[in-house]
């Protein structure tokens, strides 16, 4: 039987070609879109599922700051101190910026492997926590001593590509030219996903600045704390516990209390956190991934719609099939059985269909696709979710079909009945529905997508409070510090034609690389103490980036810290409304060991990160030895588009003079600002092509309901034409009432997308306003496709003979 079946439905594949390639088309856009999307939901949600007891692991942090560096002796501390906890493994971060030297008996120079950033200083607990299975050499002793490295199979394989495994135990590396490590043990590779990415792992005993007995000692963006719960204990017990162990060492440290408070971060918020940083990785995150998740769900839901709009329309060519099918005896569990074996057929057709075109999709969205995700059907799960898909499609889209078309009467559809009428009939009045349905996902879709256009745009072109056009920036040697070089440097850039000003500081005003101080104000027996952001910075430094000066006066030229600018969101903090009033003020900084240093400025707020985040207190101080970033501001480029060419390869060129074992990376400001908001420009390119797609399978939906009422209403043309009626008066007939369905969508989508629309605005703290002209341009984008649909069915149904459709009368 289910042979019989399968071989009707592909005879109405064949014989309706045109309609049945449009379904398998729409369907399968659909499934290959939720495919592609299943596979980086899947990705990203197995990260770091492979560490034993991983729903106890946390990273100590601190609370209501996007900081993950603490004290290193933190971890010794809670060791001694706190109960409940199976590991405490703490380790250091190393530079992005550093090298490892191999030393090569052929020659006289070392093999050098630059930009190595996957090195940390670790010891043996780091190995209870990540699960590594060991090829040579011990997790308890490898680590144990000064001066030993173990290194991953990767590698190995990098830095020793012509030893075996064995003959690389004991062989040396140099890190950074100063510290020399032997080789004691390999590990392989992690097999899953994970941010742990890590390498090379040094000794933590080697680490030469480490002094565990100070416990405000900081390891500044680089020191990390991870513990490991034992069952049962309680993570809220183990934060207070860490709270009264830090209050104890930092009130013996300074003789009062330290208020900073630390928090747990989960090992499954690792990954996703929107807060702290994963060891640079790049991270996924929630929101986004629910709203892949939705994206995936509508496309599928739309194809769904469409598949029932356009078959149901074309279901009054089957009734004579159905009438002779129950007159010969056959049953309405058989043809319900039959329509969804036709459905499943197609729909088969469309998972086939949708396996090619996935590699496609990864590639065309490739820019904002993790690049480690592929597709293959072999991979774990993707079978199941291709066969699950399926079956539920099948039965989604088949089974309104199989239902209302099994119900036919014989009698009815012999006498050729089921197309008469005026098709207001509550069948109808469900594909209308399916139909506003369809529009209400475009129309969502397309005013979302101006929406985050316009604030990407609005983003990308804000005054931020400086100049970032034109500007170069690019770090120096940070191991060498001979402040002698760079002002010599400095002076070599300053003779450059081309450059209009330079500073040498710390990063541009708008960086991701922020330092942070704790400052104090006392003032009688008031005292503010307050977390401020801080950026070291020459005299030149205001004057390159136009930073307008409120009050007082630029910092002097000094080596030293001997004076601060801040902020005028700084100034408000400690009080002064007028910027005037805050000069020649004391703040004492806790990075230079409460030193007491005079305000000689304030300066203008401006942003300092991404528009995402607030005004926050932020200091400007001069200090040498902080000084490690050029800023550079360009002249005017030529109309040859040469000047800057020209400029920057000079610079490249004194750079090398000083630094010739140092490769220089020059950075946009513009550029890296833009850097910013790629998620944001992600999810544009991702709500354009589902944009695309609703737009395109709601058309096919809206072109199966003008073709199921033209079909009905055939009759009611004819005698309206017969009596006298114009081409025009029957398209205005016909065309009123689907304006009237993608109306009702508009009314439906508007709130639904200033709802959305608002709390995703939420996120920023500078954003757009939302506008009545946003929501009339969208509208007005999916009224012109259903137009042209709308009109060229509508015509052909007004132009048609009346006399075919009432010959049969």
């Amino acid at each position: 039987m289910f042979k019989n079946y399968s071989i009707t439905a592909w005879r109405n594949l064949r014989h309706n070609k045109v309609f049945s390639a449009i379904n398998i088309l729409g369907l399968a856009i659909g499934i290959s879109a939720s495919l592609v999307i299943f596979l980086i939901v899947k990705y990203d949600f197995s990260f770091d599922k492979f560490e034993k007891g991983g729903d106890r692991i946390y990273r100590v942090v601190y609370e209501n700051t996007d900081y993950t560096r603490v004290p290193f002796p933190l971890g010794t501390a809670i060791q001694n101190q706190v109960t409940g906890l199976d590991v405490v493994a703490p380790f250091i971060l190393l530079h992005e910026d550093s090298k490892v030297s191999i030393d090569n008996p052929k020659n006289e120079k070392p093999t050098v492997f630059k930009k190595q950033d996957n090195i940390i200083f670790a010891n043996e607990e780091y190995f209870k926590l990540i699960n590594y299975k060991w090829i040579a050499g011990s997790p308890n002793t490898s680590l144990s001593e000064p001066y030993q490295t173990v290194l991953t199979e990767k590698n190995v394989r990098k830095f020793f590509p012509h030893l075996s495994l064995n003959e690389v135990i004991g062989k040396e590396i140099i890190i950074n030219d100063t510290v020399r490590t032997t080789v004691s043990g390999i590990v392989e590779n992690l097999k899953a996903n994970t941010d742990f990415n890590f390498q090379t792992f040094v000794s933590l005993a080697t680490e030469p600045t480490l002094n565990p007995k100070d416990l405000t000692s900081w390891r500044v963006s680089s020191s990390q704390l991870f513990i490991k719960l034992s069952e049962k204990t309680n993570a809220k017990q183990v934060k207070t516990q860490v709270a009264q162990v830090y209050k104890l060492y930092s009130k013996s440290k300074s003789g009062k209390s330290d208020k900073t408070v630390f928090d747990l971060q989960p090992l499954s918020d690792l990954h996703f956190s929107t807060v702290y940083d994963n060891f640079g990785q790049r991270k996924a995150y929630m929101p986004a991934i629910y709203g892949l998740m939705a994206v995936a769900g509508i496309l599928l839901l739309l194809a769904c719609i469409n598949f029932i709009n356009l078959t149901t329309a074309q279901s009054s060519h089957r009734a004579k099939e159905i009438g002779i099918r129950k007159t010969l005896g056959g049953s309405r569990k058989q043809l319900i059985f039959q329509f969804l074996s036709e459905t499943f057929v197609l729909t088969l057709i469309a998972t086939f269909v949708s396996i090619l075109i996935a590699p496609f999709l990864l590639k065309a969205f490739s820019n904002f696709i993790p690049e480690d995700v592929h597709f293959n059907i072999q991979q774990p799960g993707v079978i199941l979710f291709l066969v699950i898909t399926t079956i539920l499609v099948s039965l989604f889209s088949g089974i309104y079909l199989a239902l209302i078309l099994s119900s036919y009467r014989p009698i009815t559809v012999l006498k050729n009945q089921t197309v008469s009428g005026s098709g207001n009939t509550r069948r109808l009045f469900f594909r209308k529905t399916l139909t506003v349905s369809q529009f209400v996902f475009a129309q969502v879709f397309i005013i979302a997508t101006l929406i985050v256009g316009k604030q990407i745009h609005y983003e990308l072109t804000k005054d931020m409070g400086f100049k970032k056009d034109a500007v170069i920036y690019f770090g120096t040697n940070f191991r060498d510090t001979s402040t002698a070089k760079r002002r010599v440097l400095f002076q070599k850039f300053k003779a450059i034609p081309g450059i209009a000003n330079v500073s040498l500081a710390g990063f541009p005003p708008s960086t991701d690389g922020a330092l942070a101080d704790d400052q104090t104000y006392k003032t009688g027996t008031t005292e503010i103490n307050t977390h401020v952001r801080i950026k070291p910075a020459d005299t030149n430094y205001i004057n390159l980036y136009h930073i307008k000066l409120l009050a007082g006066t630029n910092l002097p030229y000094s080596d030293t810290v001997n004076s601060l600018l801040i902020n005028e969101k700084y100034a408000q903090i400690l009080g002064f409304n007028n910027p005037q009033d805050a000069i020649g003020k004391y703040v004492e900084s806790g990075v230079f060991n409460g030193q007491k240093i005079p305000i000689v400025g304030v300066f203008a707020n401006f942003i300092q990160g991404s528009l995402h985040d607030e005004i926050k207190p932020l200091v400007i101080f001069s200090e040498a030895s902080f000084q490690l970033t050029f800023n550079i501001a360009l002249k005017p480029e030529n109309a040859e588009g040469t000047a800057w060419k020209n400029t920057i390869t000079k610079i490249g060129k004194s750079f090398k003079e000083i630094y010739p074992d140092t490769d220089l990376e020059i950075n946009f400001l513009d550029e890296s600002i833009a850097n910013y908001y790629k998620t944001e420009q992600n999810l544009s390119s991702l709500l354009k092509w589902a944009t695309g797609l609703a737009i395109f399978i709601s058309c096919l939906g809206l072109l199966g309901l003008v073709m199921f009422t033209t079909n009905q209403r055939t009759k009611e043309i004819g005698i309206r034409k017969i009596v006298g009626a114009s081409v025009t008066q029957i398209i205005t007939l016909l065309t009123k009432d689907f304006l009237k369905l993608i109306l009702i969508a508009f009314i439906i989508a508007v709130p639904i997308v200033w709802f959305a629309a608002n709390k995703w605005l939420q996120n920023f703290a500078f954003k757009i306003d939302l506008s009545v002209l946003i929501f009339i341009i969208g509208g007005s984008i999916m009224l012109l496709p259903a137009l042209i649909i709308l009109f060229l069915r509508t015509y052909k149904a007004a132009t048609a003979n009346p006399v075919e459709a009432l010959r049969t009368e």
